[in-house]
This record gives C-alpha cells, sequence and structure tokens, in this order.
C-alpha cells in the first residue's frame, strides 16, 4: 500500500508540472506574439482576430502549407476587398492566409464587417500601412489623386509585411477569384525570377483597352521613351508590358535582389525627372514595376487573370461563358463592378458581403432603368 501511495503522488506531481509548463509556454507564446506585431514595418501588423473564428465552426479543416494572400482594404472601397477574399475562400479548401493592408482610420470598420460577415474560421492579419513611407516618391498632381493613393503601392512592400514568408500571392480589391487560389499559387516561377504576372499580350486579354490610351499593350505607353534615363535602359519601347494587379511572388528571391528599394529609386528618379507621369496608360504604379522586371519575370496563366472588365464595351468583348470559364476576374478600368455601370456586376455580386455599418452602397439601376 506504501508504494502504490507514492507512485499516486509522483503521478500528481508530474502532472501538475506538465500543466505548469504549458502554461508558461503558452503565455511565452503571446508575448512573443505581441513582439513581433510591434516591429512590423512599413506598417504595424495587428494579431489575429480571435473572435473571428470563434463565433463559427469551421465548414472544412484546412491544413497543409499556409498559401498568403495580400490584399488592400482602402476605406472607400472596403466592399471589395471583403467580396475578393470571399470568392478566394469559398472556392479552395486550402490553408489560405489574408494578409489585409489598410490605413489606421479604416481599421476599426474593417474589424466589425469582418465579424459580422460569415467567414467560418478564416485565417487573417490586419497590417496598417505607414503613408509616410511614401513621402518624396510621388508627385503631388491633383489630377491624378485617385492613382497616386498610398495604398496603390503597398504591393512593393510586401517582403516587408511578411518578413518570414517564401512565396505570396498578391491581388487588386476589384477581382473574383472563381478558381481554386491554390493552383495560381503553384505557379513555377523561373531561377532568379522575384515574380509572375500576366502578360497584357496573352490571348485572353489582349484585346482590352487601357482608358485614354486606345489598344495599349506595350512599354511605350506606360513610360517616355524620349527621356535620357529611360533611353539609357535599353528596353524595346515595343516590349509587351504586364498588368501587377495579380502578383505570385518569390519574397525570397524579391529580398535577394532588393526589389523594394528599386521601385524607391524609380519613384524618387520619377519625381525629378518625370519619367513617366504624363504618359498614355496614365499610370503611376506600374512603370516602376516594368523597368525592374523587364525580362525578368515569369508568366501566369492567361485564365488567371482575365482583365479589362472595367474597361468601356467589356461586354461586347467577353461572351458570358467566357467570363463564368475564368479563374480570376478583373475589373481594371473606370468601371467597377460595385457600380452602376459596370459589365458582369452580377458576378461580383454573388460575392458581395453586405455593410454592417451601412457606408458602402453598390450602386444598381433600378428595375425600369433596364
Amino acid at each position: 500500500m506504501t508504494m502504490r501511495r507514492i507512485n499516486v503522488v509522483i503521478l500528481v506531481l508530474l502532472v501538475v508540472a506538465f500543466l505548469i509548463i504549458l502554461q508558461r509556454n503558452l503565455l511565452n507564446l503571446n508575448d512573443f506574439l505581441r513582439h513581433e506585431s510591434a516591429e512590423a514595418a512599413p506598417g504595424a501588423l495587428l494579431p489575429f482576430e480571435p473572435d473571428f473564428a470563434i463565433k463559427h465552426k469551421p465548414d472544412v479543416i484546412r491544413t497543409g502549407v499556409e498559401i498568403p494572400v495580400v490584399i488592400t482594404a482602402a476605406e472607400e472601397r472596403l466592399g471589395a476587398a471583403l467580396a475578393a477574399m470571399n470568392s478566394v475562400y469559398r472556392n479552395s479548401k486550402s490553408n489560405i492566409v489574408f494578409n489585409i493592408v489598410t490605413l489606421n482610420d479604416s481599421v476599426d470598420h474593417l474589424k466589425t464587417w469582418m465579424s459580422k460577415a460569415d467567414f467560418t474560421g478564416i485565417k487573417h492579419k490586419v497590417i496598417v500601412f505607414e503613408p509616410k513611407i511614401l513621402e518624396g516618391k510621388i508627385l503631388n498632381d491633383p489630377q491624378k489623386k485617385d492613382e497616386a493613393k498610398p495604398l496603390t503601392f503597398a504591393r512593393y512592400y510586401m517582403p516587408m509585411f511578411l518578413p518570414s514568408v517564401e512565396k505570396a500571392i498578391y491581388l487588386d480589391d476589384d477581382v473574383i477569384v472563381q478558381g481554386d487560389i491554390q493552383e495560381l499559387f503553384d505557379t513555377n516561377l523561373k531561377a532568379g525570377h522575384a515574380a509572375a504576372f500576366s502578360d497584357d499580350c496573352d490571348s485572353a486579354s489582349s484585346k482590352g483597352i487601357v482608358r485614354g490610351a486606345g489598344n495599349q499593350n506595350n512599354y511605350i505607353g506606360f513610360l517616355d521613351f524620349k527621356k535620357e534615363a529611360i533611353k539609357k535602359l535599353g528596353m524595346r519601347a515595343t516590349t509587351c508590358s504586364f498588368n501587377p494587379g495579380v502578383i505570385v511572388a518569390n519574397l525570397t528571391e524579391w529580398r535577394i535582389q532588393n526589389i523594394t528599394s528599386q521601385l524607391e529609386q524609380w519613384m524618387e528618379r520619377n519625381v525629378k525627372e518625370d519619367l513617366y507621369s504624363k504618359t498614355l496608360a496614365e499610370s503611376v504604379t506600374t512603370p516602376p514595376l516594368l523597368i525592374v522586371f523587364y525580362k525578368r519575370h515569369s508568366s501566369i496563366d492567361p485564365m488567371w487573370h482575365v482583365r479589362h472588365l472595367g474597361a468601356t464595351g467589356a461586354a461586347n468583348r467577353y461572351s458570358v461563358q467566357f467570363v463564368n470559364a475564368a479563374k480570376l476576374l478583373h475589373w481594371n478600368g473606370h468601371y467597377k463592378p460595385w457600380g452602376r455601370l459596370s459589365s458582369f456586376s452580377d458576378v461580383w455580386d454573388k460575392w458581395y458581403i453586405p455593410d454592417p455599418l451601412d457606408k458602402f452602397h453598390p450602386i444598381r439601376k433600378h428595375s425600369e432603368d433596364k
């Protein structure tokens, strides 16, 4: 009897010791996560939102390698970001982690919207972008205030947002994903390439119209080839351009090549020399990427970036069957799918989640207007 009692006492002590060690490890992990989030740059990384996952039972068990998806969420376009994420999440069983880049003033609205949305067990991080990092890098042109909004440049800073990630996907907010994002993530990047884009000359979107530029799909539409700095690069003006609204990025290679620093240098040169601000395409985000990735990027399957749905005449360019077969739709252009005059807005509507604060309102035609 004495030995049995001694064994029971020893067992109890071991259990107590194990519980104490487990509690300490959990506390240390919590402190570590808080410390990591405080040091994020060029924005602050907010921790995972536990309430968001607790309120809903997961519909599927998502295991395997994490697929980091970076997307921006501007206040006036939060509904777009939520619709895009909803489409990504519902069409895949992969282990997706959304990295939502927003401005400080939009955090509360974003959190409220996501807490009310019916996302079951979604993993996400909120990253607050600091616009000060762009000082001296963009022109103060009142006519291009929309193109020069801070979050449009967030894609340049992906390695800083995701310091330990090797590969990630960037998506513009005006997209809808109809395929399994795992397929896009598995895009093969050639050795030495830091990113993959969809070329503007590809078969799916080559007829797309860039507003103000006509049938534009080459470098000369984005860069001023009369400028000496551009001439010295030796780039062919007729080289096919690409659209950076969808990016598959090798962030390890991005860091090795200092891609972010290269992009910033061209932004600063444009402020001084006006290398691309007055080009036909009227883009301030794409030109630095075209320069840095000239003949040094891999290609994305054209069906994973069917674009120009926001351009005039998109309904005549694409058939309903083709739109339904596309893996990813991009409403780049003037007419957005939450607007009144957009083509194929019914596709976007399927993924839209109403704003619980009633601030974001898609504009739709009344029945008598149809």
